[in-house]
């Protein structure tokens, strides 16, 4: 089919690229001209797996394309995916201005008949004021009808999620409109959900609120094991095994981060509260994941009680590996608290240093190594899981810092490992070693 796929950002970007990749004609617009420009050439804007093997792929065989041209972008289409930014307001509810302003250009552009498909995350009821918005200014004998397809990409995986991932689910109000949309994304081979408009705007949230909740309460009752002498990685792993719980989401650390999670359960949060109901498993949940951001930083001072003038090496900014991506990260957070106590920061990331840079405070150092970030360091914390952290050998800690003590967020190191070497050690949810 014919697709156009308005926003190159992270989920419309790896949208536009798959479903060319299973046969379709898509054309991304976007009205950033230099982002556009760049796409053109097959490079892409942001860090994900596999991701610009895929447009240049595609664009080689004119399966997709870009432009800042709403009429061109539009012409001949007979889908329309809106895949822009929905931030949160300062009261956690979601910002729809880009999803307005793509509703007004569409009403200037169509000039046929078009299923609008909605893959930003919305709020329930969002898709029913899309559709009068564009109705509202349409020109001309223009049908529209307006679907549902929430994205459940995982950050650093997004290309490998939308071939593997568990389910697809699409809604509707019109069952003609949901058989189209099986059609395209048959070549993705996952079971299709099919619903109505309002439940597929509930499954995403439902979805990204329960995994949100499942993180905070692993992290709650790794702070417990650290207070009565249980080893949080033997609870999760005992947890896990049993069907009904699962093992994924049971890692315990400082927290999750991201664009998605906090964005999504402050939204929800926010949809019930308008709706005059209080969920309050959702706000504790966003609660106690503001204060597992802080441990970190607790750890360290009840171990120093002061580290000013220390050398702190921070080893990972990006909220999660596999991605450049720091917004919500708890690397932000953790440092300016460190800052705040006048000790010397020191990172490294092996992909999120440049968006880093925007948003740190002045007087951070950015290192090409996790060697040259913990040199001579009296402390280093680990507060992303990359594989180069996982894998960097404890030992080299005792043999490169002045005072070889770690704090691990995010448990990337056994206990087993730890013992028997000259590091201090302290991780989430675990006896500490080495104190």
């Amino acid at each position: 089919m014919d697709i156009a796929v308005i926003g190159t950002g992270y989920v419309g970007l790896v949208t536009g690229a798959c479903l060319a990749e299973v046969g379709n004609r898509v054309t991304c617009i976007d009205i950033d001209e230099e982002k556009v420009a760049t796409l053109k050439q097959g490079i892409s804007p942001i860090y994900e797996a596999g991701l610009e093997e895929l447009l240049r792929e595609n664009i080689s065989r004119s399966r997709l394309d870009f432009t800042t041209d709403y009429e061109e972008g539009l012409a001949g289409k007979d889908i329309v995916y809106i895949a822009v930014g929905t931030p949160q307001n300062d009261d956690g509810s979601a910002d729809l201005t880009a999803v307005e302003a793509v509703c007004r250009s569409l009403s200037r552009h169509l000039t046929q008949d078009v299923i609008i498909v909605t893959k930003s995350t919305v709020p329930v009821g969002t898709n029913e004021y899309i559709k009068a918005l564009i109705e509202e200014d349409l020109e001309g004998d223009v049908t529209i009808n307006i679907a549902s397809n929430p994205e459940f990409l995982r950050q650093g995986s997004a290309v490998h999620d939308t071939f593997n991932g568990d389910r697809i689910v699409i809604g509707a109000d019109s069952p003609e409109v949901l058989d189209v949309l099986e059609t395209v994304n048959e070549g993705f081979g996952l079971p299709i959900v099919r619903t109505n408009l309002r439940s597929a705007e509930m499954i995403k949230y439902a979805s990204n609120a329960f995994l949100a909740t499942k993180i905070s309460f692993i992290n709650e009752m790794a702070n417990l094991s650290e207070r009565i002498g249980a080893n949080i990685d033997d609870v999760s792993r005992g947890m896990g095994m049993d069907r009904r719980i699962g093992e994924a989401f049971l890692n315990a650390g400082i927290g999750y981060g991201g664009s998605c999670f906090p964005k999504d359960t402050r939204a929800i949060i926010s949809v019930a509260r308008e709706a005059s109901y209080d969920m309050q498993i959702l706000e504790n949940v966003v609660d106690s994941n503001e204060r597992q951001r802080g441990i970190i930083v607790d750890k360290v001072m009840d171990r120093f009680q002061s580290i000013k003038g220390k050398k702190v090496a921070v080893l990972g900014l990006a909220f999660k590996p596999n991605t450049d991506d720091v917004r919500e990260a708890p690397s932000i957070s953790v440092i300016e608290k460190l800052l705040g106590e006048g000790a010397e920061v020191h990172t490294f990331d092996p992909a999120a240093m440049e968006n880093a840079r925007k948003v740190l405070p002045e007087g951070v150092h950015y290192t090409d190594s996790i060697e040259a970030a913990v040199k001579n360091a009296e402390i280093a914390i680990i507060l992303t899981e990359w594989k180069e952290i996982k894998e960097f050998p404890i030992e080299k800690y005792e043999a490169l810092m002045a005072n070889p003590v770690v704090f691990d967020g995010r448990n990337c190191f056994t206990l087993e490992e730890v013992a028997g070497t000259g590091v201090e050690y302290h991780s989430i949810g675990r006896p500490s070693i080495g104190n």
